[in-house]
């Protein structure tokens, strides 16, 4: 919103002394947030002075361009007092015309050197400057023609075309739509600075009667008040008064007529648009209401706009004549032979305008406002205001009939019909300083909310002006802009006193830390999956991983269910990595899958808080989402070189991650050989606790290795990190540390070839006791010596004791003991 200093200090009484810069400083605190500060003429120097055309000579020149040669008073301002020689492109003037003349050595906005120069065979000296050339419009089909009466020749031009004008420019939140007109600023600065507001809506208007222009509105949500007023005998010739001009141009509106200005300068000065018609073309009584599906409109921009059902629009009884709030129909366009003028002024519904505008992709000053809200009050008015300078300016008289159709409350009373109940230390308790009663009332009354303490409440009545003030807190908004923000003192929040992390949170940190010490990298990826993912998994079509949890809105309709794997993200990421020149990735991920119940979740109302039965209803109805880690361990596992061969990753490196984690956690991690999807099922292992199974490591299928892209023999786990944390002992002792020599005692078991090294080194530590301090298989072999459906299995056991040394006796006693149970638990024979 462009608007002149000039035009605002009509209506305030501004000190003279106050500068611009003051003046814009109070508005920002106010909450106007300052965008630009301009002056017109900004750019122009040197002598610009009023000239009288003498003589004026058209010449045609060979390139088909005639040009006019002119001699021009300019009084003394050329140091001689002599006519200047001055050649001009344009033709809408005649001799006699005073003009706007810039003098050699004077400067045009954008640095425009001003020189005598000869030219089509003249030396030419000066130019009669039109309103494009000197910045004050986009006119250039012509020169500046002053009226008649304007000073003699020679006199400085400035003030007559009223340069150096301030211009101050606001960006408007949406909800201060009254701050969108002259009448909002200027209020807004008497508030500021304690003047005195004239308010230009003060004027006296007529009251509505049956004479007026027939006008009925069938929609009434969409407008409920519509004035309209008419003009006869009006001269569409007549010239549209300088100050009008001057102030549209200021805030960026350029000068058509004088009806169209009129309209124009009474919406920016009270901010409701306003549109006017050709009486002669309308047909019958104008009618609001809905559009009909498939009805067409053409605006006043010429272009022809199909209706939507949503649309409000006027009508007669030949169709749309206008989008109703937002743009007019040409069909009844005023035009330079318009001598009867309706003038419509309507308060319509904000949501209603908002979604026309955007749904035709149309912009207006009329639809800015109109979609933020107008004063309900201000139609008649606008309307009169509008009439009264109509005639003024431009003659003819106003009809007595007088249009207005509205609620009957709002016609009668005129009031505002909005009243806010607070208490009144709501603002000192929001703000946080010491406001006094006697300061809210002021503040409100301010900004024109009429204002009824009783006891400890207060009732404000809001000015209709005021769309955005709604509720209690809108009222506190406007006592602290008013007391000024800056006197809120700045308070640093309070130390938030936190019990620091989780028990669960040191865990899941802790595991991560592992992970990354044994040489993988973690990763985050989408949750999302689709059956083609179960399908290159090779799951089952019955498999429990297939049932999942489907998304209202996916982002993929590919990938439209919540995953119940970790997996499929992890292998792409994987094969990603691979595909651009990876030898060996070894990746993990920490999230939650989700699991369905199978059971909709009821829709309480938000009335009241729900009971515990409707409560349990609630979460009985929410997925499961355990917490899973995924791991993959793809290509080189170790790097080679001069030092060795790689190493590739291998379903012991899967298993190895999990042992890994159970004894950083300290908890006790069986593992056994299973058979499950996408897993290769002679190289797949079962990991539990306490005999409860809570995931699964191994080589991968070698159909899901092509699936996916992957390196033949690649590795994964997932694990339900959830049940691996509560299994995790409450106290968790550290390592401990014994300096005693360790001694070292090596068997040889002979087992059937079903039977799993995990059942063996189990038996074996439950039978060593507690003088066992490591179990490791060393060696596996299958052969004649040990028979056809045998293997022997070679472990390494170490013994140690935390105070002593041990004795022989004592390491062959328990190295006895761990075969003997070996023997009795899995059939073990010693070697």
């Amino acid at each position: 919103m462009k608007a002149p200093l000039s035009w605002i200090k009509e209506y305030v009484d501004l000190p003279a002394d106050l500068g611009i810069e003051e003046i814009t400083d109070r508005l920002t605190a106010l909450g106007l947030k300052l965008e630009a500060i301009e002056t017109s003429g900004a750019g122009i120097e040197g002598p610009l002075v009023v000239g009288q055309v003498l003589t004026q000579e058209p010449e045609l020149q060979k390139n088909g361009k005639t040009i006019n040669w002119c001699t021009v008073d300019v009084g003394d301002a050329n140091g001689t007092g002599e006519p200047q020689g001055i050649v001009c492109g344009a033709h809408n003037f005649k001799p006699g015309d005073k003009v706007v003349v810039i003098l050699p050595g004077g400067v045009l906005p954008g640095n425009f050197q001003i020189s005598a120069r000869k030219t089509y065979g003249h030396m030419s000296a000066g130019m009669i400057c039109s309103a494009r050339e000197l910045g004050l419009g986009e006119e250039a089909d012509g020169i500046i023609v002053l009226p008649p009466d304007a000073p003699a020749p020679g006199t400085d031009a400035r003030e007559v075309l009223g340069l150096g004008e301030e211009i101050i420019e606001f960006e408007i939140n949406p909800d201060r739509a009254y701050a969108l007109s002259i009448r909002g600023l200027a209020r807004e600065a008497a508030l500021g600075f304690g003047a005195d507001f004239s308010d230009p809506a003060q004027i006296d208007f007529a009251l509505p009667n049956d004479s007026g222009y027939p006008v009925s509105i069938e929609d009434p949500d969409g407008c409920d008040h519509f004035a309209a007023r008419t003009v006869t005998g009006f001269d569409p010739s007549a010239p549209t008064p300088d100050f009008i001009k001057k102030r549209l141009e200021a805030v960026g509106v350029r000068s058509i007529s004088l009806a169209v200005d009129v309209t124009n300068y009474v919406m920016f000065e009270l901010g409701h648009p306003i549109h006017a018609y050709d009486k002669a073309k309308l047909q019958g009584p104008i009618v609001v209401r809905r559009a009909v599906a498939g009805e067409k409109l053409e605006t006043l921009d010429g272009t022809v706009r199909v209706l939507d059902p949503e649309d409000l629009v006027v009508c007669d009884d030949s169709g749309p004549i206008g989008l109703g709030g937002v743009m007019g129909g040409a069909s009844t366009e005023i035009s330079e032979t318009t001598t009867d003028i309706v003038v419509e002024v309507a308060h319509w519904d904000p949501r209603s305008m908002f979604r026309t505008g955007r749904r035709h992709k149309l912009t207006s000053e009329a639809g800015k406002r109109n979609e933020r809200g107008t004063d309900p009050l201000l139609p008649p008015i606008s309307a009169q205001r509008v009439v009264d300078l109509l005639v003024e300016y431009g003659g003819g008289e106003i009809d007595a009939g007088v249009t207005e159709v509205g609620p009957s409350a709002l016609l009668e009373t005129r009031k505002p019909l909005t009243e806010i109940t607070i208490a009144v230390d709501l603002p000192a308790r929001i703000i946080g300083i010491d406001v006094s009663t006697e300061t809210v009332v002021k503040s409100l009354e301010l900004v024109g909310c009429v204002v009824k303490v009783e006891g400890d409440s207060l009732t404000a009545k809001v000015p209709t002006y005021r769309t955005d003030l709604n509720d209690p807190y809108d009222l506190v908004e406007e006592v602290a802009r008013i007391v000024g923000y800056d006197k809120v003192p700045s308070v640093l929040p309070r130390r938030a006193t936190g019990g620091g992390l989780t028990r669960a949170q040191q865990l899941r940190r802790r595991i991560g830390r592992a992970l990354a010490g044994a040489g993988l990298v973690e990763v985050v990826d989408f949750p999302f999956v689709g059956e083609a993912d179960f399908d290159r998994l090779g799951l089952p079509a019955d498999d429990v991983l297939r049932h999942t949890v489907k998304l209202a809105n996916p982002l993929s309709s590919e990938e439209p269910g919540y995953t119940t794997t970790l997996l499929p993200g992890l292998l792409k990421v994987a094969a990603r990595n691979v595909s651009r020149g990876q030898d060996g990735v070894s990746l993990f991920e920490t999230a939650t899958v989700a699991f369905p119940v199978d059971q909709a979740a009821p829709i309480y109302g938000v009335d009241r808080r729900p009971t515990e039965e409707e409560l349990e209803k609630l979460l009985a109805a929410i997925p499961r989402q355990p917490l899973h880690l995924g791991v993959v361990l793809a290509g080189e596992r170790t790097r080679g070189g001069w030092w060795g061969a790689a190493e590739t990753a291998s379903w012991a490196d899967a298993i190895d991650v999990v042992r890994r984690l159970g004894t950083e956690l300290g908890v006790p991690v069986e593992v056994a050989s299973a058979s499950r999807a996408p897993w290769h099922p002679g190289r797949c292992a079962v990991v539990s606790v306490d005999g409860v199974e809570f995931g699964h490591a191994g080589e991968l299928h070698p159909n899901v290795c092509k699936a996916f892209g992957l390196p033949a023999r690649s590795a994964a786990v997932e694990i339900d990190l959830d049940f691996l944390i509560s299994k995790v002992p409450a106290t968790t002792a550290g390592p401990v540390f014994s300096t005693m020599p360790i001694a070292k005692e090596d068997v040889a078991l002979t087992v059937p070839v079903d039977v799993t090294v995990a059942a063996v080194e189990a038996a074996l530590r439950e039978g060593a006791g507690e003088l066992l301090e490591t179990v490791r298989l060393f060696d596996v072999y299958e052969g004649d010596q040990v028979g056809e459906g045998k293997k022997s299995l070679a472990f390494a056991l170490r013994f140690r004791a935390p105070d002593r040394t041990l004795k022989a006796e004592e390491t062959a006693a328990a190295r006895d003991a761990a075969v003997a149970r070996a023997a009795e638990l899995t059939g073990a024979v010693q070697r």
